[in-house]
């Protein structure tokens, strides 16, 4: 049954396998796991750039299309159901025709991109997209009435998925994860640990978003393990045998151009809805998708696996660098040069550190060599029992 699920794609890592349940167990246990707005608002996050990341890795690592329009995708879908609410009310009316305005368009811009454009070749067809990305951006920021240019536009929520609507009287109890560990070292108390859970509609819309992240990347799996996937890896490897084979390579890429679109759109709604509020710092600026580039590097190009570990820790260093940086820095001597080194104002050094580092130990993504690792062990295993004379079971 879960290979049917996973679409015989597995981890194929026992360690892999271990992080990643345990990171979908904490995504599903979440709200009654951290207390806080902050921790709340942060596993939000982690699902809708699930979504984003995965999609972008079925281009960049699939079929190596290098796109930097994929925030513009993003930005339609959080806008659409920012317009739509603002325009028509806070039903659940507005935000379905807001979305589905946002994927029409999609559609077309996305089509209108891979056939015109993906007849270009390799860093030619990104320059495109770069030029397009930066042209809606700057149309976003410039149609103020429509848009509300750089300041952005509060998304109107439904009621059922506020924080006013309570589907569960009085409260649950939570189990606080950091106190819990906090109190095994000795630095919190166990009476600590349990806290008072409210199950409001934020709650209900983040386990929408946990579902949607879940059911999106078990579709992506069985996308890029179905013969149409398989096609992108070969154009991957080699294009121009791929046309000699027959296959319609402009056809497939536009395809995936148009499918990938549409998820980055689905996850553009899901941020509007969860953020309540967007702008274009946080939908559809540059510095976005050089993160999302980021996280599907350091999670592993073409791995699939790879957009659920690189935009947890991704997301994780991000929020709680600083926090640590700043814990780090008060064991430190106050006047000392590494106590100024490691100051919680110096974030990004050591946050590009650690990319610099994770690309370097982990250079095929920490999916990627994670697998490696783990098939280096298997294919050692029988050389070893060989030498101490034991015998083979696969040779029965």
């Amino acid at each position: 049954m879960l290979t049917t699920l996973f679409s015989g794609d597995s981890p194929r890592s026992r360690p892999l396998t271990i992080v990643l349940l345990a990171m979908i167990a904490i995504l599903a246990l979440g709200p009654f796991l951290f207390p806080g707005v902050r921790a709340f608002s942060m596993m939000g996050m982690i699902c809708v750039f699930i979504i984003l990341v995965a999609s972008y890795d079925l281009m960049l690592g699939y079929t190596h299309i290098v796109s930097f329009a994929h925030t513009m995708f993003f930005g339609i879908g959080a806008y659409g159901v920012a317009m739509a609410t603002s325009a028509w009310g806070k039903g659940f009316d507005a935000v379905l025709l807001g979305a589905a305005a946002a994927l029409l368009l999609t559609v077309i811009l996305a089509l209108l991109l891979g056939l015109l454009s993906l007849r270009v070749k390799a860093i030619f067809f990104a320059l495109v997209t770069l030029a397009v990305a930066f042209a809606f951006l700057s149309l976003v920021t410039q149609l103020y009435p429509i848009t509300g240019g750089e300041d952005g536009m509060r998304v109107r929520v439904p009621r059922e998925l506020g924080p006013a609507f309570r589907p569960v009287e009085g409260s649950l109890v939570g189990v606080s994860l950091p106190d819990a560990l906090a109190a095994l070292v000795g630095q919190a108390a166990w009476s600590d640990v349990l806290f008072d859970v409210r199950v409001t509609g934020r709650t209900l819309m983040y386990y929408v978003a946990f579902t949607v992240s879940v059911l999106v990347f078990l579709f992506l799996l069985r996308v890029v393990n179905s013969p149409f996937g398989k096609v992108l890896q070969a154009i991957r490897e080699n294009e121009f045998r791929a046309q000699a084979l027959g296959y319609n390579t402009v056809l497939y890429r536009t395809a995936v151009v148009i499918l990938s679109a549409l998820l980055a759109c689905v996850a553009g709604v899901l941020f509007a809805l969860i953020n309540r509020y967007v702008n274009p710092e946080n939908t559809l600026a540059f510095e976005l998708m050089v993160f999302i580039l980021l996280m599907c590097v350091i999670g592993g190009m073409g791995t699939m696996y790879g957009a659920v570990v690189g935009a947890t820790l991704f997301l994780l260093a991000q929020n709680y660098l600083q926090d640590l940086l700043k814990l780090l820095a008060q064991q430190l001597p106050p006047d000392s040069t590494l106590a100024h080194l490691v100051g919680p104002e110096r974030w990004l050094l050591w946050f590009g550190l650690l990319f610099v580092l994770s690309v370097y130990f982990f250079p095929s993504g920490v999916v990627g060599q994670l697998r490696q690792w783990s098939a280096q062990t298997r294919r050692q295993a029988p050389l070893e029992d060989a030498k101490l004379g034991r015998p083979n079971p696969q040779s029965r």
